[in-house]
């Protein structure tokens, strides 16, 4: 059995490396005398928690504690904890790199447009707020025109204002800590 996990493990990490190995997962399977699928899903099982212990940063205590719970030999479960310990920082490396490259802020313009008179106009004049985003994505420089009226861009102020102030309640600073 420690074996037959060392080997799952080895194709976890490979399989974080390179992407989906069918023929891999088919030899291991031959090699361990199992069928594909139950190679496949302990493959994946054993991927699931390497990542996210890794993406969790969680400590070698931490980690021994979560696996004590599956009820696993303690050979098995030193192994396990070897193969967190020897691939963490890889793993977190390729999780960073599969992240998306969101835009970037670059700068902003804007203009307010009012049409000051017109005697054929009997109702209100509504303004606009025209504002020209630009953005740095891969490296290159985007723009982005939105048009909104002011009311409602003072609703978007105020939620954002919001959102920034809920993002330093106790509860958000565990989660954003979490997602480092």
């Amino acid at each position: 059995l420690v074996l037959a996990v060392a080997e799952l493990g080895h194709l976890a990490v490979e399989l974080l490396r390179r992407g989906a190995a069918p023929k891999a997962c088919e030899a291991a399977a031959r090699k361990l005398n199992a069928g594909v699928d139950t190679v496949q899903h302990g493959v994946e099982g054993l991927m699931y928690l390497l990542t996210e212990s890794s993406k969790l940063m969680i400590s070698e205590m931490d980690f021994q504690d979560s696996i004590h719970v599956l009820g696993f030999s303690d050979e098995l479960n030193k192994l396990l904890l070897q193969l967190y310990l020897d691939n963490r920082k890889e793993i977190r490396s390729i999780l960073g790199e599969l992240a998306p490259k969101l835009p970037s802020y670059h700068s902003l313009e804007w203009r307010l447009d009012v049409q000051l008179a017109s005697r054929s106009l009997r109702q209100q004049i509504k303004p606009a707020v025209t504002i020209k985003l630009h953005l740095n994505e891969n490296e290159d420089l985007t723009t982005q025109v939105l048009q909104t009226d002011p009311s409602t861009l003072l609703h978007l102020i105020q939620q954002l204002e919001q959102a920034l102030g809920e993002m330093k309640t106790n509860h958000c600073r565990r989660i954003a800590r979490n997602m480092k």
